[in-house]
């Protein structure tokens, strides 16, 4: 049985409590080792700098972390695994976390079982999407790998606020918490031009910081 460095980041003790004795008991693969817990971002960073972490059981909505712009910093390294846990099943935000690069998500009224099958899933390089979610993507146009399935964002909104199709495209990359430099790589422009639509895009919707545009391109359902 191999062993399976985890560490858990929630800011609810009762919830932590349930996991750490969920991980006390070995799974069928792993033998699991509990590195640490973190109640916020910041003490998360500082325990996957000072232990060599496999896979992280993270709350979507951790005190002073944005989950958005902290998955692809976690990720970049490309050796930890992610499960993001949430008590909301919000289509739109599971298809975030997923593009953001979570290797899987479950609700937290999940069971134990199912959270050790979506551990032994992540870890062995798979995607998981926890039981009943699968069925709500669909039915949401989201594929379980948070790719969309049917038409882009909703025109309505781009002429409701005067946004031109640009700006648009800006929208739905800034929904996925992609910074300057992101965004020209994949529209062929220069990181001052898209500096340049991002203040407009905030003028318009009348908004003065990258926060509040996420939340407008979830809210609506721009990625």
């Amino acid at each position: 049985m191999r062993p399976l460095n985890i560490v858990l980041a929630d800011d609810q003790p009762i919830f932590v409590e349930g996991l750490l004795s969920v991980l006390s008991k070995p799974g069928a693969k792993f033998e699991y080792s509990i590195k640490g817990v973190a109640r916020n971002g910041t003490q998360m960073s500082d325990l996957l700098r000072s232990n060599a972490a496999d896979v992280v059981l993270m709350d979507w909505n951790l005190p002073d972390m944005d989950g958005l712009r902290f998955l692809p910093v976690l990720k970049k390294g490309g050796g930890i695994r992610v499960l993001v846990m949430s008590a909301f099943d919000d289509p739109r935000m599971v298809q975030a976390a997923l593009r953001a690069g979570a290797d899987g998500f479950m609700l937290k009224n999940g069971s134990s079982d199912e959270l050790v099958e979506a551990i032994e899933a992540i870890a062995d390089g798979r995607t998981f999407v926890g039981h009943g979610l699968s069925a709500h993507l669909y039915n949401n146009g989201v594929n379980t790998n948070g790719s969309e399935l049917n038409a882009g964002p909703d025109k309505r909104f781009a002429r409701r606020y005067g946004l031109t199709k640009r700006e648009l495209e800006l929208m739905q990359y800034i929904g996925q918490a992609m910074n300057n430099k992101e965004i020209a790589s994949k529209l062929y422009i220069s990181d001052q031009t898209v500096s340049v639509h991002r203040k407009n895009i905030m003028r318009k919707l009348g908004v003065n910081n990258t926060a509040s545009l996420i939340k407008i391109a979830f809210e609506n359902n721009l990625v």
